[in-house]
């Protein structure tokens, strides 16, 4: 079957692998969309030495055979998924995924529409509800979303107003501050203007929750000052050298978060990823959940990737970019 593989000097092009055979809960997806996210283009750095390899992590398409082990998928089921960091990649035309971390597609998006959602609603589910635990209705006071314009913010966005918080979230231009009300925010800030002013002046003193999609360091102190006692801080990069004296004084609590360590690690949490997928998927089609797509490509190819992955690299996405569809 047909890959695209990066290889050590960077470049991304077609390679020939043998079709896999899926075993144990695995199982065989013939691929049809997959968007692109950071966590490829931070792959993309040349490798000495190193085979090629197969990215992509945020996959629809159809199960075409399944493994003995397999009970909660059959072969014809449409279904969307993020994948695993340390097998390959969906930038193949099938694909092994194990069906622990695989949801039935949305039925009312398309192929791309679905594909821009699993890695970044699993990011932004776990962020909000299992690592700072807010309640999944009926939550309580503010959620302030630094870096909402991307991916895991658009999806934070939508998850934390249906769970009934007032969602403050940042941006820093018109299109990506329009881009952020559109998905629910009911205030937007600027991060590149001092973030305590613009909360004070919009009637928040504290916050109760912050999710910090963005590095941690030039937020860090204001983060500090606006966070409520006994308020929930979750990060998706390292802190850093900052001062955790504040956060003591508050008696805050820090959190990580990389939906990557379920699937990589084969905890007993595992099967979590499925469910909410799931749940994310029925309430996709009840309208109440919507896709972060921004932009679709087509075909699937090396020609193709590279133009998105430059798009990444340059800054100011918005939502989701996906590729369909392999060149025959």
């Amino acid at each position: 079957m047909r890959a695209i593989g990066l290889f050590s000097d960077g470049r991304l092009d077609w390679v020939e692998v043998p079709k896999p055979q899926p075993a144990g809960r695995d199982l065989l997806v013939h691929v049809k969309a997959v968007a692109v996210n950071p966590v490829d283009v931070k792959q993309l750095a040349p490798n000495a030495g190193a085979g090629p390899r197969i990215l992509g992590y945020d996959v629809s398409g159809v199960v075409e055979a399944i493994g003995p082990e397999v009970t909660l998928f059959q072969p014809g089921d449409a279904v969307y998924y993020a994948g695993s960091i340390d097998r390959p990649g969906g930038f193949s035309e099938y694909h092994l995924v194990d069906e622990r971390i695989v949801g039935p597609k949305p039925r009312t998006l398309s192929f791309a529409e679905s594909a821009a959602l699993p890695l970044t609603t699993i990011t932004a589910w776990e962020g909000l509800f299992e690592r700072m635990r807010v309640p999944l209705q009926n939550a309580q006071g503010s959620v302030l979303i630094i870096g909402a314009a991307g991916g895991v913010g658009s999806m934070a966005i939508q998850l934390a107003r249906l769970a009934g918080l007032t969602v403050i979230a940042t941006a820093s231009r018109p299109d990506s501050t329009e881009w952020v009300r559109q998905r629910g925010a009911h205030l937007v800030a600027n991060h590149f203007e001092p973030l305590e002013p613009q909360l004070k002046s919009l009637g928040f003193e504290r916050v109760a929750y912050i999710f910090c999609l963005t590095p941690v360091a030039p937020y860090w102190d204001a983060m500090m000052s606006l966070l409520a006692p006994e308020g929930q801080v979750c990060l998706l990069l390292p802190p850093g050298d900052v001062a955790l004296a504040p956060l003591w004084a508050l008696s805050g609590s820090l959190h990580a978060e990389s939906m990557f360590v379920r699937p990589r690690f084969h905890t007993p949490t595992m099967i979590h990823q499925h469910h909410l997928l799931a749940r994310v998927s029925a309430l996709v089609d009840q309208g109440v959940l919507h896709t972060t797509l921004a932009e679709q490509f087509a075909p699937i190819s090396p020609e193709t990737l590279t133009m998105v992955f430059q798009r990444i690299r340059q800054g100011h996405v918005r939502g989701k970019l996906a590729v369909s569809g392999f060149d025959s």
